[in-house]
């Protein structure tokens, strides 16, 4: 089973950390912006990051890609069973992939992704974005994290997954949460990307950002 697309890509993130989790042993092939590879455009026709492949089967989309290998793999999934819980999970991710990481990117785009492709960075944005957007997303998910660290029951699920996976850009980015303001929001993110499954690849990106920058 291969991934296609970028480890920077908080999306990407996301399904490899998933697969670790679940040991499924995926596949990680790291592709460019605008990558014309014809095997990842198979399996991502307008060209958006992650993009899937399982044999004969392709698709795009992170929370696609998960609901796939859930289903596939029944057994230890990390989208739970019960209704309530299922919904909270699913909320999560959508949060995380549409409210999050549209305000982290932001940051990190212009930051970072603009210069790499050529793009003039709007700084002002990326400025805006950690004065104006994020503050109230943090107080949002620092009143949800329950005492069991994980946003959704007392062992990890997607939510948590997702939910930490644009942290790691923001920290690329030097934007932290402030454990005074939002003390159970930096444990949260703290705990989750010391795991062995976002540790790995946050080091990986370190790295490659290091060489950039020199």
């Amino acid at each position: 089973m291969i991934v296609y697309g970028a480890t920077l890509s908080p999306f990407v993130r996301k399904v490899l950390v998933y697969g670790a989790e679940r040991g499924l042993g995926l596949e990680s092939k790291v592709l460019g912006l605008g990558s014309t590879d014809p095997d990842f455009r198979a399996a991502s026709p307008f060209g958006k990051i992650p993009g899937f492949r399982d044999g004969d089967f392709a698709i795009s989309d992170s929370t696609a890609i998960v609901t796939y290998l859930e289903a596939k793999y029944p057994d230890g999934g990390l989208i739970p069973a019960e209704a309530a819980a299922r919904a909270r999970t699913i909320w999560y991710d959508e949060f995380a992939d549409t409210i999050l990481s549209a305000a982290g990117g932001k940051v990190f785009f212009n930051r970072f992704v603009a210069a790499m492709i050529g793009r003039q960075p709007d700084m002002a944005a990326a400025d805006a974005a950690i004065r104006d957007e994020l503050p109230p997303l943090f107080d949002y998910l620092e009143g949800v994290i329950p005492d069991s660290g994980h946003l959704v029951g007392d062992a990890l699920t997607l939510a948590d997954i997702s939910v930490a996976s644009p942290f790691a850009n923001l920290a690329y980015c030097d934007v932290h949460v402030d454990a005074a303001r939002h003390p159970r929001l930096a444990a949260f993110v703290a705990a989750m990307h010391g795991r062995d499954s976002f540790a790995a690849l946050i080091a990986a990106d370190r790295a490659f950002l290091a060489r950039m920058a020199g």
